[in-house]
């Protein structure tokens, strides 16, 4: 083949790659951020000092084939399959507005349980049924049903959880319609979620697929007898002492959870809960202090000693995933609960965490 004949066959190939898109995405190391600039609390008393606790998180991109052949040459990389990302028949355009959920939960559950480690009592409400995911050519997707979405009647009845609504439309045959009071959620570009509503959305049932997971509801028994195609969780909110607002614009996902709630405990108590380390974590956190684990941490091991920590807080389950990153310099800990990450703190030099506002006990 002539030199030219072969470059422009090259050249097609290359256009070709560029064009042609892979079920993969790619997940690189992100950035460590310290939590402690973006925090705000109004109404309980802060300690001006900030420790520097950091938040990290990953780069997660989709790709052509050309960028997935490329990237195998370079460090740091992990691919992941999109099925891995998603419930299977929900599109991978969920993703975005998913991970913004699940960081306005990570939000409210470090407030809580923040809060609960300085000895306040804080009571949850719930408040409905929040979507979660929408299968694509579903009844829910139809009837324009979003993520963040929070279902709170069907068909004019009050439901306040998600086997609430599960119960209500168990017994549904399929096309049936149904009415959904729902309080209408906005994400704006930085991912903040606001809400109004109610609204009514009408839809009707169809017959529930064969890989319709069994009801976790433990009032709810047998198969339902049709779907919607969404998938929910307990919306809970909680009367807080203080008002708080975490800065964390276009950050979506779950895994600042343990950095956040450490970071909000060393604004409302006394003295340095490092005792002057830099210290990173990752972790998603319950409201009840528990640290559950996250994806990415290879990568994160890598944000966290780039931006120079020392101490990196890891859930249990990960320990291994993140020595196996780490260079010399950088001691990673695994914890399991809030509880043993001050306890860690505290063996590190920290300060036993004493509330600056004594709480209220009601």
């Amino acid at each position: 083949m002539a030199p030219l004949a072969a470059l422009t066959v090259l050249l097609a190939v290359v256009v070709g790659l560029q064009a042609w898109t892979v079920p993969y995405y790619a997940m690189t190391p992100g950035d460590a951020t310290a939590v402690g600039p973006l925090i705000a609390v109004h109404g309980l008393a802060t300690d001006t000092h900030k420790d520097k606790i950091l938040l990290t998180d990953v780069y997660l991109q989709s790709l052509t084939a050309w960028q997935w052949l490329l990237m195998h040459f370079q460090a740091h990389v992990e691919f992941v399959n999109a099925n891995q990302l998603v419930e299977p028949g929900v599109p991978t355009g969920e993703l975005a507005a998913q991970g913004y959920l699940e960081m306005a939960d990570s939000k409210q559950a470090a407030e809580v349980a923040a809060l609960r480690a300085l000895g306040w009592h804080v009571a949850p409400r719930a408040d409905g049924a929040a979507v979660v995911a929408v299968v694509a050519s579903s009844p829910a997707r139809r009837a324009n049903l979003r993520v963040a979405d929070r279902i709170v009647a069907v068909n004019g009845r009050e439901t306040n959880s998600a086997c609430a609504v599960i119960g209500a439309l168990h017994d549904v045959a399929p096309g049936t319609p149904v009415r959904l009071g729902v309080d209408r959620a906005h994400i704006d570009a930085k991912g903040t979620i606001t809400w109004s509503g109610p609204t009514v959305l009408r839809l009707t049932t169809v017959p529930p697929s064969s890989s319709a997971a069994a009801s976790y509801c433990p009032d709810v028994h047998g198969p339902a007898k049709s779907q919607i195609g969404a998938a929910l969780e307990d919306s809970v909110h909680y009367s807080l002492p203080g008002t708080f607002s975490i800065d964390t614009n276009y950050i979506g996902g779950p895994s600042a959870g343990l950095a956040m709630t450490l970071s909000l405990i060393d604004q409302l108590s006394r003295g340095s809960l490092t005792g002057g380390t830099v210290v990173a974590a990752t972790g998603a956190i319950t409201a009840g202090g528990q640290v559950m684990d996250v994806g990415g941490v290879a990568e994160k091991t890598v944000a966290v000693q780039r931006a120079g920590a020392t101490v990196f807080l890891v859930p249990m389950v990960e320990v291994a995933t993140a020595r196996g990153a780490a260079q010399p310099g950088l001691r990673v800990i695994g914890v399991n609960t809030l509880g043993q990450a001050l306890g860690d703190l505290r063996r590190l030099g920290g300060a036993a965490p004493v509330p600056l506002t004594p709480p209220a006990h009601r």
